[in-house]
């Protein structure tokens, strides 16, 4: 809508900055760069969880200003910007900074590969919004990306594994460089959008809650982690079904235009088929001839 279509009121609200959805934001801000922080220090456990707290923050302020009324344009912006540092850089130093560095070059290319994609991940969506399907994501969600980065350090630290061992500094590099493009790729990811919550829910979905806390407090590094690579590979698993049933459809479409088709129409097939048989016979034959 053109910004003189509309009414005083609905300028005031683009021009306004409303206090509760933007300090969400800011704590979402704060918890990336704390990260960045404790993971200079040396604390790799506090800056994993601080990038998960930061997922949580971010997931509140965009249905904190939905269920209030008080989205903005300037909201809109802050949350981008602080996603490319929560979700961006963020991950990507911790991950350096804790293991990537050991391999050198291949290193920080993995770690510039990861911000890279974060960058264009968040600037292809805000050009999108409103083009693509809101049930699905096109590419790996940043904060998920994140979840995978994160999730994997805090596992390792967790169980100890060692920073020496050239297995686990591949395999970083390998999740770090797998999270960096899939958030680039047109992979479908489950968005969750369809299930939104009112502000009264039903008395299941609290059960629903109290369960997934009670299961991620089982062994939070594992189920985290392990929750976030299956969604990780959920999209790749959609398209190839997509795929599979675009397949499906094409072929009974052909088989149902086949079956429907008049005598007149086989006829004229399995005549032009013929045609096209004696073409290539004398063509063959012409080639067999010059080649004699």
């Amino acid at each position: 809508m053109p910004h003189s279509d509309l009414t005083p009121e609905e300028k005031h609200r683009r021009r306004s900055i409303y206090l509760l959805p933007n300090a969400f934001t800011t704590a979402n801000l704060f918890a990336g760069f704390y990260a960045v922080v404790q993971a200079m220090n040396g604390r790799f456990e506090i800056a994993a969880i601080a990038i998960f707290l930061a997922i949580a923050f971010d997931g509140m302020d965009g249905r904190v200003a939905r269920l209030t009324n008080t989205q903005s344009a300037f909201g809109e912006q802050y949350d981008s910007l602080a996603d490319v540092v929560s979700f961006g850089m963020a991950p990507a130093l911790v991950m350096y900074v804790w293991v990537l560095q050991g391999l050198g070059r291949w290193g920080w290319l993995a770690a510039f590969v990861y911000v890279v994609g974060a960058a264009l991940r968040l600037a292809r969506f805000n050009t999108n919004i409103g083009v693509v399907d809101k049930r699905f994501f096109q590419g790996l969600p940043s904060p998920a990306a994140a979840a995978l980065m994160a999730g994997f350090v805090w596992l390792a630290v967790d169980n100890k594994l060692p920073l020496e061992s050239a297995t686990v500094s591949w395999l970083a590099w390998l999740i770090t460089v797998y999270a960096g493009v899939n958030m680039v790729t047109v992979a479908p990811f489950y968005s969750g959008k369809s299930f939104a919550l009112g502000r009264s829910v039903p008395f299941w979905v609290i059960l629903l809650v109290v369960a997934a806390f009670v299961f991620v407090s089982s062994d939070p590094p594992l189920v985290l982690f392990g929750m976030f690579v299956a969604y990780g590979l959920s999209g790749w698993v959609v398209m190839a079904w997509r795929w599979r049933r675009a397949r499906y459809l094409q072929r009974r479409r052909q088989e149902d235009a086949a079956a429907t088709a008049g005598p007149g129409e086989k006829d004229q097939a399995d005549a032009a088929a013929a045609a096209n048989g004696d073409g290539r016979r004398s063509a063959t034959d012409g080639t067999d001839r010059r080649s004699g």
